[in-house]
């Protein structure tokens, strides 16, 4: 089902939604609509999801997505909750940080604000109420969404950035320093991890402010049944691995409906 109206500003806001939240889709709409004052750019469109698992022993069972496309940059949210109510309320929440944060850092890029310095980095901290995944027996478990994209060369920062933007617990780049594809992460003493296709490189990783350990595992090479086979032994968010059949650096995930996705670069 899915449900659109125009809200000031010329936002046009769509939820779609699953197992019937019809209560939920105006109350999603006005909330969102409203996060236009948190946006020093324009809000071309909003797009929000809402479902439900239909495990009644999944805990806060209603997970709550959402893009917003801010004068064509990306803004990413998603949240889990008991009631679709909650879900919106902490899915604006989430929101709300994230434009604020955005703003900042556009507006220090013009002048206005003094920009983090060269050894400094801001993070706050957010409540945990990331989804979890849909507990899926390992052997239903299937590829079911495939990505594949160019990824301009960056800097750890801007990795850092841009996951925290799109509310990404992983982000797969090209390394600026290395030229080769890294995926940065949470995990580690300092919180976040970068690890390369390369690691034997990881001397050229170029300068950054992020406090960030480097792994020096060499990737494991496999087929997309060898990574699945591991993600499930490992009990893993996600796999960064060699994918055997198409001899680069790959990703694979776990979707929030308890099967796999896989992300691969462009070329």
């Amino acid at each position: 089902m899915r449900h659109r109206t125009e809200l000031p500003q010329d936002i046009d806001v769509q939820v779609s939604m699953r197992d019937e939240l019809p209560a939920a889709a105006e109350y999603a709409q006005t909330k969102v609509g409203e996060l236009t004052r948190y946006a020093s750019r324009p809000v071309r469109h909003a797009r929000v999801r809402l479902s439900r698992h239909r495990d009644p022993s999944v805990q806060r069972p209603v997970v709550a997505q959402a893009n917003l496309d801010i004068d064509g940059r990306s803004v990413r949210a998603q949240v889990q909750a008991d009631t679709a109510r909650e879900a919106v309320d902490l899915l604006v929440a989430r929101l709300r940080r994230r434009l604020q944060r955005a703003t900042e850092r556009w507006e220090a890029r013009r002048g206005e604000l003094p920009s983090v310095g060269p050894h400094q980095w801001r993070h706050e901290s957010e409540p945990a109420h990331r989804p979890n995944y849909f507990p899926r027996p390992a052997d239903q478990r299937r590829v079911i969404r495939r990505k594949s994209f160019t990824m301009a060369p960056c800097t750890v920062d801007d990795a850092a950035r841009e996951m925290d933007l799109l509310d990404y617990d992983f982000h797969l780049f090209t390394e600026k320093g290395t030229g080769t594809a890294s995926v940065l992460y949470h995990a580690g003493p300092t919180g976040f991890r970068l690890a390369l296709a390369a690691p034997a490189l990881a001397d050229r990783v170029s300068p950054h402010a992020l406090p960030v350990t480097i792994s020096r595992q060499p990737l494991p090479c496999l087929t997309e049944e060898g990574a699945a086979d591991r993600l499930a032994m490992l009990d893993l968010p996600f796999l960064f691995f060699i994918h055997a059949a198409y001899g680069c650096a790959s990703v694979l995930y776990h979707r929030y409906d308890g099967h796999y996705g896989l992300i691969t670069p462009a070329g």
